[in-house]
């Protein structure tokens, strides 16, 4: 095959992994969002149940989510959490964008640590919004939240039953401390 044949060739195929791993259709089904989220509901104070360890929460306890909706449509996000050694609450403040406005359900969240949103998708929601898992479609990243400092022990397990079927492993779940 002459060179310029194979370069557009490993052009086209390095084109096409870059698309699959952009949207993650090569590697995953896609990641099923709840049907509706009233962000005015949603809004309010959420503490971390349970997560997918990260290097963003490293040595730190006590998360927190605070969300605000805001005249402008976009979501006020502040963060927090406790240093494992005692030191001064960290926290971080950032915004959300709706990317699905059909279901309010994926959310784009930015904060000024990156240019870039993250994903941000609510795959479950309690009816009364006491809990909401939150994921992403590349399944790295997922939180088990509650309006509460602890979750009924029943409820978190029927939330941990249903995650192998989202494509999420429920091992992979470390439980969050809080006061």
């Amino acid at each position: 095959m002459p060179t310029i044949l194979k370069r557009l060739f490993w052009g086209c195929f390095m084109l096409s992994c870059l698309g699959c791993t952009l949207d993650y259709s090569c590697f995953f089904p896609p990641l099923e969002v709840v049907d509706y989220v009233d962000l005015e509901r949603y809004s309010g104070k959420w503490y971390e149940i349970a997560k997918y360890p990260t290097w963003f929460q490293a040595g730190c306890t006590d998360a927190i989510a605070e969300y605000t909706l805001q005249d402008d449509g976009t979501v006020k996000v502040v963060n927090t959490c406790q240093p494992l050694d005692g030191g001064e609450l960290n926290r971080i403040e950032g915004y959300a964008t709706v990317a699905d406005p059909s279901t309010n359900a994926k959310l784009n969240v930015f904060f000024p640590t990156s240019p870039f949103g993250a994903p941000y998708w609510i795959i479950e929601l309690g009816e009364d919004y006491e809990y909401a898992v939150v994921g992403e479609p590349s399944r790295s990243l997922l939180w088990i939240l509650g309006r509460i400092p602890q979750m009924d022990e029943a409820v978190f397990q029927d939330i941990l039953s249903r995650l192998p079927a989202k494509g999420y492993d429920s091992d992979r779940l470390e439980s969050s401390r809080q006061p």
